[in-house]
């Protein structure tokens, strides 16, 4: 606190029982209640030393205070402690091979661009999407373990879009088959675990299945916890998907399940570092650990135990596919990272870099943005996470940075601004498709949901390509 320890005396005295410590900050006594016979409160009795006693700011987050002869104890269990890492932390593992020469430096805003520079991005921007199929199909789907949700009416207009992306998101996962027993589900950026209890009510009568929830954050009101059953199990794994490393994560470990890869508005580089977990980290993995040596063999019969080993591996191939397919809500372009950016090697054979992925990563706000003002009615008529909108809470950070009224105004309309914002989404994201592509996925951009439920209205989904998996011996 920013405080003094003399009282206005305008504010009076403190309340009776309370602390004594003027907060100067929010013009007030502070309300803590301290220990019997205490003039200050634990955090302000640095200000009273009694019988030679002295409170200091704990050296591990001094927004505390601990009694300075009993720091050596505090220090071994204060919450702000480095705690051990998890078995499944993997320094970097999902971050990808990092070029320091391919980092770019620090850039100039988009608001300082000239308009010739403007207009040379744009042009490059147009030439590298020029012969790319940028039209994706509706796929606006729903399931019925949500249609009472969906029809209950004190659900208000804000929960009933969540809603809406929630049942068409499962139901985009029945349509590929995804739903079903023996699975685990991994919802990358879990927060709440609300698609994951959407999919557990899905799967009501299904046995064998298993959910891991990801969120590099501690969460409070999880419904994870309260909607268990019997045969779902619920697992949080606290970890930035950067470090997560699957296959030491001891549930898979141990029950070998294929995976299912879920996500929610996964915001910029955490849809990158999802996708390199699970096909690449993982999946590199898994492969590795059912390699077996060859067995040996006399050379009479060495021919034709050679081609019986050589169907019997590639059925093993087909039979073994650790990661059953991905369904992702994407959104927040603005917040990808050329060093984690999954289709780095797409944009090179396009002719572009890291300069120009860091202003279409900017540009691509303006999908969502254009040149609106954000106003504060449309944040303060929403009353709790549940209730928010995602537009306010994925997009509306950005709309004074990039898209003020003062910005680069008379150069581009609004309208050709949302259509350069949708272009550089589109761009960035098929550098994802293309890198699932090459790892042998059938990978898909569709709009499953209206836009009037969200702006951020695009799915991912990928499942193993067909064309991989060998027909069956005649």
């Amino acid at each position: 606190h920013q405080t003094s320890l003399t009282s206005p005396r305008s504010c009076g005295l403190p309340v009776p029982g309370r602390c004594g410590y003027f907060v100067q900050r929010k013009k007030r006594f502070c309300k803590m209640i301290p220990a019997p016979g205490r003039r200050f409160c634990g955090e302000h009795g640095q200000q009273e030393e009694e019988n030679g006693r002295k409170r200091i700011p704990c050296p591990l987050d001094p927004k505390h205070t601990v009694y300075e002869d009993q720091l050596q104890k505090h220090v071994k269990k204060c919450n702000s402690r480095e705690k051990p890492k998890p078995v499944y932390f993997v320094q970097d593992i999902n971050a990808g091979f990092k070029d320091v020469a391919e980092i770019p430096e620090k850039q100039v805003p988009l608001s300082s661009l000239s308009k010739e520079e403007l207009e040379n991005l744009i042009m490059k921007l147009k030439k590298a999407s020029s012969g790319l199929e940028f039209h994706l199909k509706e796929q606006i789907l729903s399931h019925q373990a949500l249609q009472e949700a969906l029809n209950d009416p004190k659900n208000g207009e804000s929960a009933f879009k969540h809603l809406k992306q929630q049942a068409s998101i499962l139901g985009n996962m029945e349509k590929l088959h995804l739903l079903g027993p023996g699975r685990c589900f991994i919802e990358f950026g879990a927060g709440r675990g609300k698609l994951s209890h959407w999919v557990d009510v899905a799967l009501e009568n299904v046995e064998n299945v298993q959910f891991l929830l990801v969120e590099r954050a501690a969460t409070r009101f999880k419904v994870d916890g309260k909607h268990q059953r019997r045969d779902s199990i619920f697992e949080r794994l606290q970890v930035d998907i950067q470090h997560l490393c699957l296959n030491k994560v001891p549930v898979l470990e141990k029950k070998k399940l294929p995976v299912v890869g879920i996500g929610k508005h996964l915001c910029g580089a955490a849809t990158d570092l999802a996708l390199r977990c699970l096909v690449e980290s993982y999946t590199t993995c898994c492969d590795a650990e059912n390699e077996e040596p060859a067995p040996k063999h006399s050379r009479t019969d060495q021919t034709e135990v050679m081609s019986n080993n050589s169907s019997d591996h590639e059925s093993s191939k087909a039979d073994c596919k650790p990661v059953a397919g991905i369904v992702i809500a994407l959104c927040c372009h603005h917040k990808c990272d050329w060093t984690y950016y999954v289709g780095r090697e797409f944009f090179k054979s396009v002719g572009l870099g890291p300069v120009e992925f860091h202003y279409f990563q900017r540009m691509s706000s303006w999908a969502t943005c254009g040149m609106r003002e954000t106003t504060k009615q449309d944040s303060a008529s929403e009353e709790s996470e549940e209730q928010s909108n995602d537009t306010e809470e994925h997009e509306q950070t950005f709309s004074k940075i990039e898209s003020g009224p003062d910005t680069l105004q008379g150069i581009l309309t609004v309208e050709e601004r949302k259509e350069i914002g949708c272009l550089c989404k589109r761009l960035i994201d098929h550098g994802r498709i293309e890198y699932l592509q090459q790892r042998g996925y059938k990978a898909v951009l569709q709009y499953y949901v209206e836009s009037t439920v969200s702006l951020e209205n695009v799915l991912l989904t990928a499942v193993p390509s067909p064309s991989l998996i060998p027909e069956p011996a005649t």
